[in-house]
């Protein structure tokens, strides 16, 4: 009886966030229609964004851009930092030092996104300048740190705040999964020589790739959605700008927000379609992630 209330709820449970998802996703549709119809450009590539006037006239390019650019920043300076902070707390850090650490990245990963974005505001932004200005001295030559500084607002600066916030994320679930890996798999490695760094190499690593590629994707998750912080901390326009140095950008999670409010008729539906697109970039991120996952599965077997 209880096996069967159990599988009851279990398949319920799936069944209703099935149809929450699904839900989501029409209403998205829906709200999104008008908008779609009453835009006289093509909304997938227009960069401009005037959807109340007459005609309507806007589109998702340059927020899809920013979203992407912050983001892929963020996981550069994040991920390899993570996995760094994982490994010491699960292999290296003494017993004390570890469960402390461990406590501390928690707590970080529960911290609001609202108080990143006022340090990142208030205290960040100031202090990423001179390290932006020798970016630029030193690396200009390279087309993503070229141009001309002029302020610490930029996309380089939302997301390297973007990269502290989803750091955590990324370091606790890499590090249980580190902390999973067989002892006996360690010991074996280690019994024919290896030295900690090449266990490490040889076995942590490869088996907590499945769970490392999920941490990334929860963190990729994050940014992807980030709102409050970026729209405390870039300076937002309606411009594709490789130059990361350079004021300006936005996202689509900030704009929404940003524009909500004042938006009526043709700018809410809008907004609402470029949602419906943030939507759409975050599920098929999350299905390449289980794709891949899929495919390490018979290792971890």
């Amino acid at each position: 009886m209880g096996d069967r209330v159990f599988s009851g709820l279990a398949v319920g449970a799936g069944v209703l966030l099935l149809a929450v998802m699904a839900a989501i996703a029409v209403f998205l549709l829906v709200e999104a229609v008008p908008g779609i119809r009453a835009d006289s450009k093509n909304w997938l590539v227009e960069k401009t964004w005037f959807p109340d006037s007459t005609p309507s006239v806007w589109g998702i390019s340059a927020l899809a851009f920013g979203t992407v650019v912050s983001s892929l920043i963020a996981l550069v300076i994040a991920v390899p930092v993570a996995l760094g902070i994982a490994l010491f707390i699960s292999h290296y850090a003494p017993r004390r030092l570890a469960v402390l650490l461990g406590v501390l990245v928690d707590l970080l990963a529960a911290v609001p996104s609202v108080v990143y974005g006022l340090w990142g505001l208030n205290w960040f932004s100031p202090h990423i300048l001179p390290f932006a200005h020798w970016l630029n001295d030193r690396f200009g030559w390279i087309p993503l740190f070229s141009g001309t500084v002029s302020g610490a607002q930029t996309m380089f600066t939302a997301g390297v705040v973007l990269a502290i916030m989803i750091l955590p994320i990324i370091a606790a679930v890499s590090r249980e999964v580190f902390l999973q890996v067989p002892r006996s798999l360690e010991e074996a490695a280690l019994a024919l020589g290896a030295t900690r760094w090449e266990v490490i190499r040889t076995s942590v690593l490869p088996f907590g790739r499945p769970g490392i590629i999920s941490a990334v994707m929860l963190g990729l998750g994050r940014a992807l959605g980030e709102t409050i912080a970026i729209a405390l901390v870039l300076s937002t326009s309606f411009t594709l700008n490789w130059h990361v140095l350079e004021p300006g950008g936005n996202t689509i999670a900030a704009n929404i927000p940003l524009n909500f409010a004042e938006a009526q008729g043709n700018g809410r539906s809008a907004l609402i379609a470029s949602g419906l697109v943030l939507f759409v970039i975050t599920l098929a991120v999350n299905m390449a992630a289980r794709i891949i996952i899929a495919r390490r599965k018979e290792f971890v077997s």
